[in-house]
C-alpha cells in the first residue's frame, strides 16, 4: 500500500501555543479544519480522547460529515464504553462514512489518568482487558448468529449486531513501547501506532512488532504509524529560531502548570514506557539523525507524541522518507499552531514525500529526488540558533 499520512482533528482554534482556551466545539472551525486536511493531501485524522475532553465517536462522525475521503480514527479507551456497544457505534460510523472508520486502542498509560473515570486496573490487567475487547469487536463484525462470551472481563448471552461495517470489518489500530503492546498489536493488530524516535530506536520497534506477529502465526505484520511534531520554515535558520520559539513556550506552560520551571520538575518519571523512552532518548543529544529534535519533549514532560522534525520543507521531507524506508506505512504529522501547520504541510511537506515515492515507483531506484540545503548549510543553522547536534 502508498504511504498515507495521518493529522489529528482540532475543534476549535485553541493550541498549544497560543492563549486559546474556550473548550466549546466551534463548528465551523471544525468543518473548516476537516476540510483543510482533505484538500491538503491527509489521509486521516486521530480523533483523541481524555477524559476531560470530547466524544470521539460524535466528532468522528461531524467529520466524516464535512468530507468525502478524510477517514477518522477514533480513539478508544475499553474502560469507557461496552464492547458490544463500541462494535455498533464504530459500524454505524462506518456506514455513515462509506468505509471509513478506523479506531485506536489505547489501553491506558497513567493510574490517575484511568482512575477518573473508575478504571483501576493494573497496566498489564488493562492490555488483557484490551485483548479481550478486540476479540469481542471482530467477532461482532464477522458473525451474523447470536453468540454468548464468557471471558474474564465481558460477559453477555445472545448478542448479535445487525450494523456491520461496510467492508465486513474495520481496522483496529494499537500502540506503545512495551511488550504487552508489541505482543498484543503483533497477533492482533492491523495498525501499529509509534512515537517519532531515531531511526535505529524506530527499527528495533518495528523489528518487535514483526516479532510478535510471527510468534502469534501471522503470514502478515501490521502496518507501522509513526508521530511527529514537524517545524517549518522557507530556511534551515527561520526554522531553528521558530523551533526555540515554540519551546520557550511550552517550557513557561509547563512551568506555569508544574508550579515550577521545566528543568526542575523531575520529581517522578511517567508511568508509561512509551514516555519513559522519550525523556530517555531526548536526555542523548538534542538532535538526532537528519532532523529530529527532543527537547520538546522533555518540555512538556513526553506527554504523548511530542517529538519535532526541524528544518525546511526539503529537510523534514526527507526525513520522513527515511522512515519510509525502515517501514513506515503511515506517518502522523501535526504542528503547534494546528491549522497553519496543517495548510504548510499540505502545501510544501506532503506533495514532496508523494513526488520522490512516485518517482521512486515509476523509474524502479531508491533515490532522493527531494532538494535538500547543503549538510553545512543544515549544521551552520543549529550553530546560529545553538542547536546541539
Amino acid at each position: 500500500m502508498p504511504v498515507e499520512f495521518i493529522s489529528a482533528i482540532n475543534v476549535n482554534p485553541a493550541n498549544e501555543v497560543n492563549d486559546l482556551a474556550d473548550p466549546r466545539i466551534d463548528v465551523a472551525y471544525l468543518r473548516r479544519y476537516a476540510r483543510i486536511l482533505e484538500d491538503g493531501g491527509f489521509d486521516y485524522t486521530l480523533v483523541p480522547y481524555g477524559s476531560s475532553g470530547h466524544d470521539p465517536f460524535t466528532v468522528a462522525t461531524a467529520v466524516t460529515q464535512a468530507t468525502d475521503r478524510l477517514k477518522p480514527i477514533v480513539a478508544l479507551r475499553p474502560n469507557t464504553v461496552y464492547p458490544t456497544v463500541a462494535a455498533k457505534a464504530l459500524a454505524t460510523l462506518d456506514q455513515l462514512s462509506n468505509g471509513r472508520a478506523v479506531v485506536h486502542f489505547i489501553a491506558g498509560g497513567s493510574d490517575h489518568e484511568q482512575a477518573r473515570e473508575g478504571d483501576r486496573l493494573t497496566k498489564s490487567e488493562r492490555y488483557a482487558r484490551q485483548e479481550e475487547y478486540i476479540r469481542i469487536l471482530r467477532r461482532v463484525w464477522s458473525e451474523d448468529a447470536p453468540f454468548d462470551h464468557a471471558g474474564e472481563y465481558y460477559s453477555f448471552e445472545d448478542f448479535v449486531s445487525r450494523v456491520k461495517p461496510v467492508n465486513g470489518t474495520i481496522p483496529i489500530s494499537v500502540g506503545g513501547s512495551s511488550d504487552d503492546a508489541y505482543s498484543q498489536g503483533g497477533a492482533l493488530a492491523d495498525i501499529f501506532g509509534l512515537w517519532g524516535e531515531p531511526l535505529a530506536d524506530t527499527r528495533h520497534q518495528i523489528g518487535r512488532v514483526a516479532d510478535a506477529a510471527r510468534v502469534a502465526g501471522r503470514a502478515d505484520t501490521p502496518r507501522t504509524w509513526v508521530t511527529f511534531r514537524p517545524i517549518i520554515a522557507p530556511t534551515e535558520e527561520l526554522a531553528w529560531q521558530r523551533a526555540h520559539e515554540i519551546l520557550a513556550i511550552l517550557e513557561r506552560r509547563s512551568a506555569a502548570a508544574n508550579g515550577l520551571w521545566v528543568q526542575k520538575r523531575r520529581s517522578s518519571d511517567p508511568e508509561n514506557i512509551g514516555s519513559q523512552r522519550l525523556l530517555e532518548i531526548a536526555s542523548r543529544k538534542d538532535v538526532h539523525d537528519r532532523a529530529l529534535w527532543t527537547p520538546t519533549a522533555t518540555a512538556t514532560g513526553a506527554q504523548g507524541a511530542s517529538t519535532a522534525l526541524v528544518g525546511t520543507p526539503e529537510t523534514v521531507a526527507a526525513a520522513i522518507l527515511d522512515y519510509v524506508d525502515l517501514g513506515a506505512d503511515l506517518i502522523s504529522i501535526r504542528g503547534y499552531d494546528n491549522l497553519n501547520d496543517a495548510i504548510d504541510y499540505g502545501r510544501h511537506v506532503i506533495p514532496l514525500v508523494r513526488q520522490e515515492l512516485a518517482h521512486r515507483e515509476a523509474t524502479g531506484r531508491r533515490g532522493e529526488v527531494v532538494a535538500q540545503p547543503p549538510l553545512d548549510e543544515v549544521e551552520r543553522a543549529r550553530e546560529l540558533t545553538g542547536v546541539a547536534g
